[in-house]
């Protein structure tokens, strides 16, 4: 077999240069196909051995992003953070925008300041309808009582006029001061008008009296009566106060009434009657 050894040089080998030689496996040049892999070999890297710690590191950096969950390895998202309120800068960096602020913070003022105005305004003029409705219904009961109070009523309902005043007779010692409504003995005997009863009894030759004042001071005697229902208090136009009688200084049953302005002398009944709508 041919030989594939490269002769030496022939001049030999050069000055300081020394040729290593790539023994076989029992130190003898190979040829053939075994020289031609170990004279490849000559020009390769040599190859190193893969040990356990490269896998071991390998192996740990998966545990590690297993047990993570790969958090390491996906970059976890930014925090929100939330963007602070610019409005005053705005507001500060621009005059326009800080004059028109102020502008609309006045005209809600006097809005809300308009609405509260109306707001009091609307409460006072209900309070003063209120005031005067009250006003009215009280002005329109007081009318009511008073026209109550003038409202007059005939004292006996079923009679005939036996004397008038200013008549003269011989069982009188005086002009007749009073008006006589003749009735049964028991007839229901009125107030003719509202007014308070100051006096009630015996009074000689009227027999049993009742005295009424009425609101502007007049008195209003019943005479004659046969017994007295109401002796005492205030009356209303009406109402019954005794019963028509024979007592005292008569000729028979009747009514004497006399009235007596101011509590003073008596005056016509019948003209006094008339004067307030009544006819008797």
């Amino acid at each position: 077999m041919a030989s594939t050894h490269t002769p030496a040089h022939p001049a030999g080998p050069a000055a300081g240069t020394q040729l290593l030689e790539h023994p076989g496996h029992d130190g003898f040049e190979p040829d053939g196909p075994l020289a031609a892999e170990t004279e490849t070999n000559r020009h390769r890297m040599p190859r190193q051995t893969r040990g356990a710690s490269p896998l071991l590191g390998v192996t740990a950096v998966a545990a590690t992003l297993g047990a993570t969950g790969f958090a390491s390895a996906t970059p976890a998202a930014a925090p929100a953070v939330e963007a602070p309120d610019e409005t005053p800068v705005a507001l500060a960096a621009d005059p326009g925008l800080a004059l028109a602020a102020r502008i609309q913070q006045q005209a809600d003022s006097q809005r809300t300041a308009a609405e509260e105005g109306a707001r009091l305004q609307a409460a006072k003029e209900a309070e003063a309808k209120a005031a005067a409705k009250e006003a009215e219904a009280k002005k329109a009961a007081a009318e009511a009582e008073a026209k109550k109070a003038a409202a007059l009523t005939l004292p006996v309902s079923d009679y005939r006029l036996s004397a008038h005043y200013g008549q003269s007779a011989r069982y009188w010692a005086h002009l007749h001061t009073g008006l006589d409504f003749a009735a049964d003995t028991g007839t229901p005997v009125m107030a003719i008008g509202q007014g308070t009863i100051t006096s009630a009894g015996w009074s000689g030759s009227y027999g049993y009296r009742i005295v009424e004042t009425l609101p502007d001071g007049t008195e209003i005697w019943y005479c004659h009566l046969s017994s007295i229902i109401k002796g005492s208090g205030s009356v209303t136009g009406g109402q019954q106060i005794g019963k028509v009688g024979a007592t005292g200084n008569v000729t028979g049953p009747h009514l004497h009434l006399e009235v007596r302005p101011g509590g003073g002398a008596p005056v016509d009944p019948e003209t006094w009657l008339e004067q307030r709508g009544l006819t008797p």
